[in-house]
């Protein structure tokens, strides 16, 4: 007689993976503190003490949730980055990946920053990283071209940044109306790329000598 049970779609791992599925739709409805590791099993249709197994409380699957979060946007980072002709189309779409990431994952987008912040988060901190690092890198081939100022990347890198959080966080509190946001994003970058272009007529090895002496 043939064996009809159906077999468990949560085997392999998969649970961990619905889990954290079901926790960024949760997120998104309800908000992070209305998240249960109960409710999540309830909603899975396993035991109460299944999702244990992956998650041993709720901040847990919270701090999972962040990390992920950051190794979807870096994916998404480098993908803009290789599909990208030169270095102003390349600062575009990466200001376009962050920009779209924030808005259409708003909930996500903040836990994933807050998360950072908490003590011993350091699996977040370096996801963190890993996620942004193509935009350092991006900044420090911009140097070499002669497209960008000398100075400290990081610090480049969070005005810009800067810039884009003031724009999707306007958009997700409702001031700025979303239809607005690859308009706006353009012409930050613009701007961005206007203000720390370097002074006319100095190759890049004497910018920082320039940058100094003034």
């Amino acid at each position: 007689m043939p064996d009809t049970t159906a077999p468990s779609p949560y085997h392999h791992g998969n649970l961990r993976f619905a889990l954290l599925d079901a926790a960024e739709r949760g997120l998104r409805t309800q908000g992070a503190g209305q998240l249960s590791l109960r409710d999540l099993a309830r909603e899975l249709g396993v035991s109460h003490a299944a999702p244990r197994r992956h998650f041993p409380d709720r901040q847990a699957l919270l701090d999972a949730l962040a990390e992920t979060g950051f190794v979807r946007l870096g994916v998404e980072l480098r993908a803009a980055l290789a599909g990208a002709d030169d270095f102003p189309a390349q600062v575009k779409d990466a200001v376009s990946v962050v920009a779209h990431f924030a808005t259409e994952n708003a909930a996500l987008f903040e836990l994933m920053h807050s998360s950072k912040h908490q003590v011993g988060a350091t699996t977040i901190v370096t996801a963190a990283e890993a996620a942004y690092r193509p935009m350092i890198e991006l900044i420090k081939d911009g140097q070499a071209q002669g497209a960008l100022e000398q100075g400290d990347p990081a610090q480049i890198g969070i005005v810009l940044f800067a810039t884009v959080l003031g724009i999707t966080t306007m958009i997700n509190s409702g001031v700025v109306d979303v239809d607005l946001l690859d308009e706006l994003t353009e012409t930050a970058v613009d701007q961005f790329l206007r203000g720390v272009r370097p002074a006319p007529g100095l190759p890049p090895s004497k910018l920082k000598d320039h940058r100094a002496a003034h």
